[in-house]
């Protein structure tokens, strides 16, 4: 029996913890998307800064095919030769020299935190286990990492949850002098906050925190889900900064859309995941590690890295023209193809407002908390599809105005 799902069988089958948008996407190009019914949408949304090479990507689709009729899963039992080169290049392209494969940026997050603390207590006892995190950060959807996360909303209802977890203010140095001590094991930090709104993180903040973290036998943590492979015109945001972490998380947009997560760190740190104390029955797996590698190698260019601050560039003329017309937006801000347009006092709260008048006009985009519209597209989407992608936003958003 032939059978099309439709928007009323989420609600119907599926927990309610998500509100997707009406329209059900079924195929998918380049930078473009369409739906059941056969419309078009241009997708500036990207999966959540997943989707690094957009739709169908002849790179990824060739090997996620060729993987797919070798092997695909074998378990942690095994090794196999896809996480292997994987593991092997994103050592050669980093500061780190050990590498932790998963499944997702909350596993990433996961095993960075454990590892932190398990460092701690092998260097320096029980007693060193605090952990420095930053209001409005997002680090992932677990206990321990939610926890961590700067956003209470995401972890009440969900209690007890771990200790040792405080929250000082992102840009802010002296808020985490005032934390640090010699009981902190580490800081986790995103070079620049994502779900708090696109910002960049000022790079005598980075640097503070990296010196705060050597006078205190500490661990700097870089959360790079978001920011990292290409996101922000460079393989990983911390060489824009010029500040080492000892411990680097990425996702997104590492699979290209495949689900996968990797934790990078040194080799004094990782020494600290000793046998048995932490897995994942997914992570390293062949077809997953097959297809990142491809992305990876695909990313890591000079043509793909160049050209995202190109379109950098031509995402914030377009959003500057369209704020000349309409004066919805307080400022335009981010690094690379990671863009945050945050609204006027007059608009305060209103960014989800925008994305169901952008997909009636074609145009796919996120939100960044409730004052942020967000762009994390293809990096390597057509100019052309950024001119016509603002065009329908432009058309949204004078629909929003209209109806303000």
């Amino acid at each position: 029996m032939s059978y099309t799902p439709t928007r009323s069988d989420f609600d119907q089958y599926m927990t309610p913890n998500y509100s997707p948008q009406q329209v059900i996407p079924v195929r998918g190009e380049g930078s473009r998307l369409w739906d059941q019914k056969g419309k078009e949408y241009i997708d500036f949304a990207g999966g959540i800064a997943v989707n690094s090479l957009g739709h169908c990507h002849p790179v990824l689709v060739n090997a996620l095919k060729e993987q797919g009729d070798k092997l695909w899963h074998l378990s942690n039992i095994y090794t196999n030769e896809p996480a292997l080169k994987l593991a092997k290049k994103l050592v050669e392209r980093t500061f780190a020299d050990k590498v932790y494969l998963c499944s997702s940026g909350g596993e990433a997050n996961e095993a960075a935190l454990k590892l932190a603390r398990r460092y701690a207590v092998d260097h320096f006892g029980e007693k060193k286990d605090k952990i420095i995190s930053f209001s409005q950060s997002f680090h992932g959807r677990t206990l321990f990492t939610v926890s961590v996360g700067g956003q209470p909303k995401y972890s009440q209802g969900f209690g007890p949850v771990p200790g040792g977890i405080m929250h000082a203010e992102y840009n802010d140095l002296d808020s985490v002098r005032a934390l640090m001590g010699d009981d902190t094991c580490a800081i986790m930090v995103e070079p620049l906050q994502g779900e708090g709104g696109i910002l960049p993180a000022k790079p005598e903040f980075l640097k503070g925190l990296r010196e705060l973290c050597d006078q205190h036998n500490a661990l700097l943590v870089f959360d790079e889900v978001q920011t990292g492979v290409g996101r922000c015109g460079t393989l990983y945001a911390y060489e824009r900064y010029g500040v080492t972490p000892d411990i680097l998380t990425s996702a997104k947009s590492l699979g290209g859309g495949f689900p996968i997560g990797a934790m990078l760190a040194t080799d004094n740190v990782a020494k600290s995941l000793a046998f048995g104390t932490h897995g994942s029955t997914y992570g390293g797996n062949a077809l997953g590690s097959a297809v990142a590698l491809a992305a990876l190698e695909f990313i890591d260019t000079p043509e793909v890295l160049e050209g995202i601050e190109k379109r950098h560039e031509l995402f914030r003329e377009q959003l500057e023209t369209i704020n000349r017309k309409h004066g919805v937006f307080q400022e335009i801000r981010g690094m690379g193809l990671l863009i945050g347009a945050q609204m006027t006092p007059q608009y305060e709260g209103r960014a989800k407002d925008i994305l169901p008048l952008a997909i009636e006009e074609g145009l796919m985009a996120l939100v960044a908390g409730p004052n942020v519209l967000r762009m994390a597209p293809s990096l390597v989407i057509p100019e052309s599809d950024i001119v016509e992608g603002m065009a329908r936003l432009e058309r949204a958003i004078e629909k929003f105005v209209a109806q303000a």
